[in-house]
């Protein structure tokens, strides 16, 4: 690992102290480099990754728009890990909208990053069922188990050029709208089924809630 690009320290806790990421906590104890620019567009910031002659970049949740020259820059391009079946559930919140739709399974997807959203080919996909009990948070959990073993086996399939990038196919693509505290109010004309989903897809944040006498 030659560099690791997380977000700028954010405050945070009633005395708006500034905290760094975890993924920067962790990097630091491994005596990594670390970098925190607010955006990658200007050219000194790309030069930050440039200059770091990476064979592939890894991106998970990153927040920040990677513009084209970035993306190009790895000798294997960049890599993202998304939390969905691709097509299925492009966006910013696949786990939460793949519960709140009813559906039987969901899983990762390592894809190739291009500069649309979540839309370019496929690498490697792991599945994993979503059971009546899961929450947006158990269903986290357990995708972040099934991450890092996609990620590994990419990884090597990259290095021993074994990848078969695969397109997506647009006439099964959904989109994951980021989510909104205003989604989360119980609305009574739903069926049973559909709040029982809406409440679990919706915990742990941003937590479904009702007005009464409102």
């Amino acid at each position: 690992v030659v560099g690791v690009f997380t977000q700028p320290d954010r405050p945070a806790g009633r005395g708006k102290k500034l905290m760094p990421s975890p993924v920067k906590v962790l990097a630091e104890e491994k005596g990594l480099p670390v970098f925190q620019p607010v955006s990658l567009r200007p050219q000194e910031n790309q030069h930050l990754v440039a200059d770091l002659h990476a064979d592939v970049m890894v991106v998970v949740a990153y927040g920040l728009i990677l513009p084209k020259a970035v993306l190009d820059m790895p000798r294997l391009g960049c890599i993202n890990v998304h939390g969905s079946l691709l097509p299925r559930w492009r966006g910013a919140a696949p786990i939460q909208r793949s519960l709140w739709a009813g559906d039987a399974e969901t899983g990762v997807t390592i894809m190739q990053m291009d500069v649309g959203l979540d839309t370019g080919d496929m690498l490697y996909k792991l599945a994993c069922p979503i059971t009546a009990e899961d929450t947006s948070g158990s269903l986290y959990n357990k995708l972040a188990e099934l991450g890092p073993q996609g990620l590994i086996t990419t990884l090597k399939q990259l290095a021993d050029g074994t990848a078969t990038p695969e397109a997506q196919n647009e006439a099964l693509v959904t989109h994951a709208e980021k989510l909104s505290k205003e989604e989360a109010r119980i609305d009574w004309s739903l069926s049973a089924a559909q709040l029982e989903r809406c409440i679990r897809a919706f915990n742990p944040w941003p937590m479904s809630w009702l007005e009464i006498d409102g």
